[in-house]
């Protein structure tokens, strides 16, 4: 069985059961069809779809599937996953960031979080400016900014605390 969230919206329930593919329930009867590695043709109540996996992230159990030219964004849990989160386990391995070294030594050229701010994985933190080479700096994960210790124009040392969270 696996829990599938698409969009961040909608929620169904799947299970491939031994007589058949169940959605919430459900017997779904489609004509399924792989026409390429990432590709497929399915007819359903009537109905054509072609569907194509656009990005596949097995270990984060993502996708972004293309169904008649719209994209979707699509995320899973099987019965492990829904076990960990029940036992409140879910969140043991994502990685606990407390702040940000300089990466290398260099000159902040600009700097996108201010204190407080509510900051997401893969958001911009700072511009560094390395070698003549510009570098910008993003968050490591889903964190809230405690401190911003420098500001643009700042001369910065390898290992130097930046940003705390």
């Amino acid at each position: 069985m696996l829990q599938i969230k698409v969009n961040d919206e909608f929620n169904f329930e799947v299970d491939n059961k031994g007589n058949g593919l169940f959605i919430n329930g459900e017997n779904v009867a489609a004509d399924i069809k792989q026409s390429s590695t990432t590709a497929w043709h399915i007819i359903n109540n009537l109905q054509s779809y072609n569907v194509e996996v656009i990005s596949f992230n097995s270990s984060g159990k993502t996708a972004e599937i293309k169904v008649n030219n719209t994209v979707y964004s699509v995320t899973a849990k099987d019965q492990y996953d829904i076990l960990l989160d029940k036992l409140g386990l879910s969140n043991l391995n994502a990685a606990k960031v407390s702040e940000i070294k300089a990466p290398m030594p260099g000159m902040v050229l600009k700097v996108f979080v201010t204190e407080g701010m509510e900051i997401k994985k893969g958001d911009n933190l700072f511009v560094l400016e390395a070698m003549k080479m510009e570098n910008i700096i993003k968050s490591p994960g889903d964190v809230i900014v405690k401190t911003v210790k420098i500001k643009p124009g700042d001369k910065v040392e390898k290992g130097q605390i930046l940003m705390m969270f």
